[in-house]
């Protein structure tokens, strides 16, 4: 393979590695909980309907390992533990937004296109 197919190829694949973290449904409610302030687990797992503790644990420390939340512990008795966006995870809630927008504005079409397309099909 030639060096700028393996460059692309590359490119591609971190692409895709970054965009199905910050297009990740969990990721996306995770950051929207988060923009209004720090949050404890039992916060975040309150908010978000429907997400077992493994899957917020590890949307957690994947969102931290990327940089989009930190992880704050306080030594109480127990310890208590806080997350909260750093700066690039606010970063990243600016399209968030944008997109979550654009799908409420055009909802309508988007269920009329599903009916037309499966009566259609159907």
């Amino acid at each position: 393979m030639e060096a700028s197919n393996l460059e692309e190829t590359s490119f591609c694949q971190r692409m895709n590695c970054a965009l199905s973290r910050v297009g990740d449904k969990w990721s996306v409610q995770t950051a929207m909980q988060l923009e209004t302030g720090p949050k404890r687990f039992s916060e975040l797992r309150r908010g978000i309907g429907g997400i077992s503790h493994k899957m917020l644990a590890a949307t957690l420390r994947a969102l931290e390992r990327d940089g989009f939340v930190a992880r704050t512990v306080y030594p109480t008795k127990p310890p208590s533990v806080e997350y909260a966006l750093t700066e690039f995870g606010h970063e990243m809630v600016v399209p968030i937004k944008a997109l979550s927008a654009w799908v409420l504005d055009n909802l309508g079409r988007i269920e009329r296109a599903r009916r037309d397309y499966d009566a259609e099909a159907g």
